[in-house]
């Protein structure tokens, strides 16, 4: 349930996008081009000593959908995908990045994107140094892009590292559905969020436009963090392409996890007393699936799942009917779709 394992997307791989519009198409897969020459560019110089390592999670690839949904936000202003656009795209997915190495710390994860992390190849040290790096291409990037955009990612970063101080902290004693739904908030929905708010804002979006797309950010990216943690759990490995059950192995309690284990009954009962921690043997492993499939966890997890995606939609009403509003909204179903 963190920010490292990231959320898929519809149509969003390298060389492939789908939009449900040509024209929209062709833009969006120009602009993110010029996204990825910017990452390039500004991640492949300097000492060599940094690049490889830098540049380690760049060349693995990854579906891009920060830097996409700023591309898709900056339609709806007179400027759409400019030169501005892309910056802001680019330290947007710079961030992402940066994270990643830093939660692969945290977490002590050994594989990323379908390559070894970087902390299991260079170590702890190299792979925060890396992170810390590409915050510092991203802050270059944003003193080009004016003190409005330096002030907007200090107030988001700062909430990003709240997030992961509240995740490592724990619920300490407090809801442990409240909990999570502000980890995630802070840790996910900030991020995307902020993808929409800056592709607007220098797309030159009219302000209620620029407000509704990162409103839409922020409940999509709940959405999405939501339905990876069902899956997760519920899907086999053909279905979702990774390992069933990773988060109960690393000790992690998702919504449907938490769901389950505040039921009353035989099924609750079990999951507490065998739900103390990570989960070590496969055993231990198989018999908690099988709780949480005989539990409510998943449909109540679900349920919110749907509140997000509903206000996501209710963001986009303050938009135009457009191919962007469309494809926005293809993504909201493509969500729960996911689920089945």
């Amino acid at each position: 349930m963190t920010n490292g394992r990231e959320a898929a997307t519809p149509g969003v791989v390298a060389g492939s996008l789908n939009l449900g519009d040509e024209a929209l198409n062709e833009r969006v897969g120009r602009g993110l081009s010029m996204v990825e020459e910017t990452l390039y560019a500004h991640l492949s110089q300097g000492d060599e000593i940094l690049q490889d390592k830098v540049m380690h999670l760049v060349r693995a690839g990854g579906k891009r959908f920060r830097p996409m949904f700023a591309l898709l936000a900056s339609e709806y202003g007179d400027k759409p995908m400019c030169e501005d656009v892309v910056r802001a795209a680019a330290v947007v997915e710079m961030t992402h990045l940066a994270t990643l190495y830093h939660d692969d710390v945290m977490d002590e994860a050994s594989r990323r994107r379908g390559v070894e992390s970087a902390n299991a190849r260079w170590g702890n040290s190299v792979a925060i140094l890396a992170g810390d790096h590409l915050l510092a291409q991203a802050s270059g990037i944003m003193a080009e892009l004016g003190t409005n955009t330096v002030k907007h990612f200090a107030e988001t970063f700062g909430t990003l590292v709240t997030g992961q101080m509240r995740e490592t902290v724990g619920a300490q004693g407090g809801d442990p559905i409240a909990h999570y739904t502000r980890v995630i908030e802070e840790k996910t929905g900030v991020l995307i969020a902020s993808a929409g708010y800056l592709g607007a804002l220098h797309g030159g979006a009219r302000a209620e436009y620029v407000q509704a797309l990162r409103g839409y950010g922020h409940a999509i990216g709940m959405v999405f963090q939501i339905v990876d943690d069902i899956i997760d759990l519920f899907s086999t490995p053909e279905e979702s392409g990774k390992t069933r059950g990773t988060d109960l192995r690393e000790g992690v309690f998702t919504l449907p996890v938490l769901y389950a284990l505040g039921e009353e009954g035989e099924v609750g009962e079990r999951l507490r007393a065998l739900l103390t921690g990570p989960v070590t043997s496969e055993e231990t492993l198989h018999e908690a699936l099988d709780l949480l499939e005989r539990s409510g966890g998943r449909a109540r997890a679900a349920a919110d799942a749907a509140v997000w995606a509903q206000r996501a939609r209710r963001h986009l009403e303050v938009l135009p009917e457009a191919p962007a509003t469309r494809a926005l909204d293809a993504l909201v179903r493509y969500t729960a779709e996911r689920l089945g």
